[in-house]
């Protein structure tokens, strides 16, 4: 048995994915508590659709998204637990400080730092997770660990929405802030560097040296089913992350809940939905790709036609038990693509090279899901409202259902040329 593969070289690949969930779930956390915060903060300070857009979204993509890149290429030549133990550092602290901003350039400012951290948290992870576990296991571990995702996510509406009942929304960001940071020393300690793409080559072979980034960019862009994947998850995250951050918004204005109530209402959907839909779209991703390859981003394309109509009804439904039941469903559907469509990923380009090849995927999927999916439904809602009020949030959403039908389509054309782009190491 070579080294690399040694269980004294590195700990056991449940250890390490149980410990880089829960800094998911931290990141999640922490990304996603303002979507049930921004409904006291936006009665404190006075903001508008526009201005939570902005905050929400593109405050948070845009450094996010230009700074994954180069630290994923850092990722691919150095110590991947260092490069996440110090991004989680930062966005905690930058969390904590949200609580003690005074107006919307402040707290745009801070959730500014929150994505420099969290730009070095996700596309480690994911080459980490890659060299800890075989292929034909991959698409189920790289779904475990994106359940950090709902479990995350629905934390920050529990937790955020109980402390800004029962105290205010200022505790909030400091407690879950200082929370994160105590967790530093348990991925510095607990995570050790395995051998890259150990489980792609031949047994005792040597792993190769990580290319210049024009390398790698030259490889992924040759590959139509890289951008293929690329802009369907983007098509499909303006949805994710876009309903994340309003339907609590849209529960309080359109169905008249409380922040205690939504705070359950919503979480509730985001755990459940959530959780579902991410495990089995690994499950279903392995199995469907020992026959073929194309079986990873099929999963995605049927689940996205899904999707669609069924948030549909669930925003229309006057009944709040049957909207949650729409709700949920179309909250698995819509997370069923990450085990599958990463997992893709990680197998058309070399072990070499993909931490570097997971953030230029990840680049446009936050850029445009984040940045344009939560603004482009505030910016629609705030042109509404002159006209429809309050039930201008719910048209906006309704309006872009259409990019779940787009993205659809970006996965079936990845379905159509995956087997072509597909890495296959030498004998």
């Amino acid at each position: 048995m070579s080294e690399a593969r040694s269980s004294e070289t590195v700990p056991s690949g449940g250890r390490v994915l149980g410990i880089l969930l829960l800094a998911y779930i931290f990141n999640f956390l922490d990304r996603q508590i303002l979507s049930i915060l921004q409904i006291p903060i936006k009665a404190e300070l006075g903001l508008s659709d526009r201005q939570l857009g902005l905050m929400g979204g593109v405050a948070f993509a845009l450094l996010y998204s230009g700074l994954a890149v180069p630290v994923a290429w850092l990722a691919d030549r150095y110590n991947r637990a260092k490069i996440i133990a110090v991004s989680l550092g930062v966005w905690s602290a930058f969390t904590a400080l949200c609580g003690v901003t005074q107006n919307f350039w402040q707290i745009f400012l801070f959730r500014m730092g929150v994505g420099v951290g969290e730009a070095g948290g996700v596309a480690p992870a994911y080459a980490l997770i890659s060299d800890y576990f075989p292929p034909e296991r991959r698409a189920r571990a790289l779904a475990i660990f994106s359940l950090g995702i709902p479990l995350g996510s629905a934390l920050g509406i529990f937790f955020g929405g109980w402390l800004a009942s029962s105290i205010n929304w200022r505790v909030a960001f400091i407690v879950v802030g200082l929370m994160g940071l105590l967790l530093v020393p348990l991925v510095l300690l607990g995570i050790k560097e395995p051998g890259r793409g150990h489980f792609d080559r031949a047994e005792g072979a040597a792993a190769e040296p990580a290319p210049p980034f024009k390398t790698v960019a030259g490889t992924v862009m040759r590959k139509p089913t890289f951008w293929f994947l690329a802009f369907g998850a983007s098509s499909g995250s303006i949805l994710g992350y876009g309903m994340g951050f309003w339907v609590p918004a849209f529960l309080s204005r359109s169905r008249g809940l409380d922040l205690m109530d939504i705070s359950w209402y919503a979480g509730s959907i985001v755990l459940v939905g959530g959780s579902i839909g991410i495990w089995l779209g690994g499950v279903f991703g392995d199995r469907l790709a020992r026959l073929r390859p194309a079986g990873y981003p099929l999963i995605p394309c049927i689940c996205f036609l899904l999707a669609a109509p069924v948030f549909a009804v669930g925003i229309s439904v006057e009944s709040l038990s049957v909207a949650w039941i729409m709700f949920t469903i179309g909250w698995a559907l819509g997370l069923a693509w990450l085990g599958p469509v990463i997992a893709a990923v990680q197998h058309i380009v070399p072990p070499n090279m993909r931490a570097t090849a997971s953030a230029a995927f990840l680049l446009p999927n936050n850029l445009i899901g984040i940045g344009f999916g939560i603004y482009i439904i505030g910016e629609i809602s705030q042109q509404l409202a002159p006209t429809l009020g309050d039930d201008s949030l719910q048209q906006a959403m309704l309006y872009c259902l259409g990019f779940y039908l787009l993205s659809a389509l970006f996965y079936g054309l990845a379905a159509w040329r995956i087997d072509r782009d597909w890495y296959r190491p030498p004998a």
